[in-house]
């Protein structure tokens, strides 16, 4: 566990995810948890670009090659494909960045902090052929599709 991404404040998961260490109720790494909530509910909400930033500012604190990084990569992909479609109505910007998210995301277990990495990849790889796929689709996190709280907001305003 790498200091840097330690946070106490980071609750447990509803279930027993990768990341999740149960015999010493702990998470590997917090703060990507605590990214991984942020985004996802925020992805949930249509808030595509502030998403993308909760993925990308915790991005930055894995060395490339970890599956910490993959994933992260891969999810700052999938905001930004979704941005692509809904903001400016570009499917083709959408199926590279969708094409690109499933490469980092290839390997990442399939229940990784609790995001269902193996729905979102199923996703995806519809979208590539039909985009309206991702329309009213949420993020599964512990096995729920939490939309966004102002807190989640409050979060990603404090990136900038």
């Amino acid at each position: 566990m790498d200091e840097h991404t330690r946070d106490p404040g980071v609750a447990p998961p509803l279930g027993n995810p990768t990341g999740w260490r149960e015999e010493g109720r702990v998470w590997e790494h917090a703060t990507l948890r605590r990214a991984v909530e942020h985004g996802v509910r925020l992805y949930n909400s249509g808030e595509f670009h502030e998403s993308h930033d909760c993925f990308e500012d915790e991005w930055y604190n894995y060395g490339s090659g970890s599956v910490e990084s993959a994933f992260l990569h891969g999810m700052v992909q999938v905001a930004a494909g979704a941005y692509k479609h809904f903001d400016f109505e570009n499917d083709d910007g959408m199926r590279s960045l969708f094409e690109t998210a499933l490469q980092y995301l290839h390997g990442v277990p399939g229940d990784f902090y609790g995001v269902d990495v193996d729905e979102v990849r199923e996703t995806l790889r519809a979208a590539l052929s039909d985009p309206t796929a991702i329309h009213g689709w949420k993020i599964p996190l512990d096995d729920h599709r939490p939309t966004a709280y102002p807190a989640d907001y409050e979060y990603a305003e404090e990136l900038d």
